[in-house]
């Protein structure tokens, strides 16, 4: 039974780290995107983050989403400088094609950087993808 139930990576679905300026904390500040590159939306949508490494742990955080929309992004929250020296994993459940996806992405540590920001997919903005 187990056997039968598949559960396929989501594809042209993206997490980037994207330092920009915040009006609230005048500073530029790094935030993580949900990014839906797809050409249908994703519908319940569900991201979990947590950092670990170095005999260290962060809380684990549950967003949920709802539906993102084809070809949208979605700011999902702020990442302190003082967590990039873990490895910061994100891991997204959601529907679409009347099918459940999944996929974990990764930040390794010291990975998000602006020596290691490259164009990020549909944003069109500097920034660090997970892997």
């Amino acid at each position: 039974m187990k056997k039968d139930i598949e559960i396929p990576i989501a594809n042209d679905v993206y997490v980037a780290a994207v330092n920009e300026w915040d009006e609230k904390h005048l500073a530029k500040t790094w935030y993580v995107y949900l990014i839906n590159n797809r050409d249908e939306a994703i519908e319940a949508t569900i991201l979990v983050s947590k950092g670990y490494g170095e005999g260290m742990l962060t809380s684990t955080m549950r967003h949920g989403l709802g539906t993102l929309e084809a070809k949208s992004y979605r700011k999902v929250e702020i990442i302190q400088e003082d967590v990039f020296k873990l490895t910061n994993e994100y891991f997204i459940t959601f529907f679409a094609e009347n099918k459940l996806f999944e996929r974990k992405f990764l930040f390794d540590p010291h990975q998000i950087s602006e020596n290691n920001a490259t164009t990020i997919p549909l944003m069109e903005v500097e920034g660090v993808l997970a892997k």
